[in-house]
């Protein structure tokens, strides 16, 4: 049996980096599209209500805005874009799942300037945060698809390694 004696120290566990002001972005447009598609909010109430949020002063906020305003503006092209590579009909998804979705692919086609596979990664941690269990498993598989659609120059060329 193992003691130990007052003095010990346990070690801390190591702190998760600073987020960027784009991945805060990011999950704002996720609560902000989560209220548009739930509760019925506008984008205007949204986009005003946000900035009172905790911790919004370090988002980008015109990543914010953009990205909001084109998943909103674009959202019925975008369940198109996703729903050929799902399972089940778009509506049945989780609320949050769908959002995500829509914000991978808004992305994807919409900055170019981004990696596709860094638009993956971030919906997959979004849905970790956010989302079922399991989602980003679900997330990831869907965004891949879309990815080899919308990047498909991109997505072969990662493939060769290049």
């Amino acid at each position: 049996m193992t003691t130990f004696s007052s003095d010990t120290e346990i070690p801390e566990e190591p702190k998760a980096p600073p987020k960027s002001a784009r991945r805060r972005a990011r999950e704002f447009t996720l609560q902000g599209l989560y209220q548009w598609r739930v509760g019925g909010n506008d984008g205007a109430s949204i986009e005003a209500h946000m900035p009172e949020m905790e911790d919004f002063a370090k988002a980008d906020r015109e990543f914010f805005v953009g990205t909001l305003r084109g998943v909103m503006a674009q959202h019925e092209k975008l369940i198109e874009q996703v729903s050929v590579h799902i399972d089940r009909p778009f509506t049945e998804l989780s609320p949050v799942e769908a959002c995500i979705l829509m914000l991978g692919s808004f992305e994807m086609a919409n900055h170019a300037e981004t990696p596709y596979r860094v638009i993956i990664n971030e919906a997959i941690e979004l849905t970790k945060a956010f989302g079922g269990t399991d989602g980003h498993k679900y997330v990831n598989g869907v965004l891949d698809k879309v990815a080899a659609e919308v990047r498909p120059a991109e997505v072969e060329a990662k493939k060769k390694g290049r």
